[in-house]
């Protein structure tokens, strides 16, 4: 292969993004008996299902770690770089942090594809951590059958500010920073069916940093934070709800949706990971009358790359919040999703 521009990476991978994950009930399996870490300075570890780790430092500070990769969303190599490591400092984000540094996490078939088409995917990373004023400062790398890439992040926070996904209270208000759908969009993409218009908003979403989260930390009334990704805005919410011990109602009316994915719904373009994540979510969901179930269905299920932030704010900090998303551009996101509320039969309760 000598021409870089003729090379479709997600050709060369069974996954895409985030709906690379593996599913809900098999990683259960695999974690069931991991017991939660004994050591009294680790305020956030294995024991929840929470975005990163996080380590008391004793002055008052915490270090956040996490690591995400994943195998190619997109063809283009720079841009897969981007989106994986948008996606992965989002972790940090998530947690009310602010990043440090990253080292880089590369699985490349060299048998396969050229290594130039690989400086592309750090090049495009690069980018992205110099967007979060961060240096990509080393990493390692392996010789795998797939491409796959990702980083391991370092952040910092307030120990009094840090953000869980698992402190939702009864009461709090839903608000969603990214629209959902867009993995039905790199589906079309990787299928060669989405239109060219659509191109352009699909990759905005997918390289956008969700550094908004930093400035949850600043506000008290925000007791709980998660960034969407692979298991769908529903997956996500249950694992809020639930850890919580809390039900949510969520307005199905009022997600924000990415422009041109009812296009193609109406082709029947959904993710097979859609499939997995409704098998392991669905039980725990009701519809109210008036929902459009079978969209539903494709929707809320869909695994997101790099998707919003979800957040849990008490009514009575809704205003302060909703001016600080009016000030970082997100004021189209500034509308209540949905509410928690005591537990339920159902974990979630969608609403028209």
């Amino acid at each position: 292969m000598n021409n870089t521009d003729t090379i479709k990476l997600t050709q060369f991978a069974h996954g895409a993004g985030c709906g690379c994950k593996i599913a809900p009930q098999v990683l259960s399996e695999i974690l069931q008996g991991q017991t939660a870490s004994s050591f009294a300075s680790l305020l956030v570890g294995n024991d929840s299902n929470d975005d990163a780790a996080v380590m008391d430092l004793g002055n008052g500070t915490a270090i956040i770690s996490t690591a995400d990769f994943f195998m190619p969303i997109v063809d283009d190599a720079f841009a897969f770089g981007q989106v994986a490591a948008a996606n992965a400092i989002s972790d940090v984000y998530a947690m009310g942090g602010k990043p440090l540094m990253a080292l880089g996490l590369l699985g490349w078939p060299v048998d396969k594809l050229p290594a130039s088409v690989a400086a592309e995917v750090i090049a495009g990373a690069r980018s992205i951590c110099e967007q979060a004023s961060i240096p990509l400062s080393g990493g390692h790398s392996i010789d795998t059958p797939e491409p796959m890439f990702g980083l391991s992040v370092t952040g910092v926070v307030a120990t009094n500010n840090i953000k869980r996904n698992n402190t939702a209270q009864a009461g709090d208000i839903l608000l969603l920073t990214k629209p959902i759908g867009v993995g039905i969009m790199t589906t079309a993409a990787k299928r060669g069916l989405l239109l060219p218009e659509h191109e352009a908003p699909m990759l905005k979403q997918l390289t956008s940093l969700n550094s908004f989260g930093e400035k949850l930390a600043e506000i008290s009334g925000v007791h709980a934070v998660t960034d969407v990704t692979g298991f769908g805005i529903i997956g996500h919410l249950c694992e809020m709800a639930d850890g919580s011990g809390l039900s949510a109602e969520l307005q199905y009316g009022n997600l924000p949706v990415i422009d041109g994915v009812r296009h193609y719904l109406q082709q029947r373009i959904v993710p097979d990971a859609t499939y997995r994540n409704w098998n392991a979510y669905s039980k725990q969901v009701g519809f109210g009358k008036g929902v459009n179930v079978m969209e539903a269905f494709q929707l809320l299920p869909d695994p997101q790359t790099n998707g919003g932030l979800l957040i849990a704010v008490h009514p009575n900090s809704l205003e302060e919040l909703t001016e600080a998303m009016h000030s970082a551009g997100l004021e189209y996101f500034a509308k209540p999703i949905g509410q928690f509320m005591a537990k339920q039969d159902k974990t979630i309760l969608v609403e028209p």
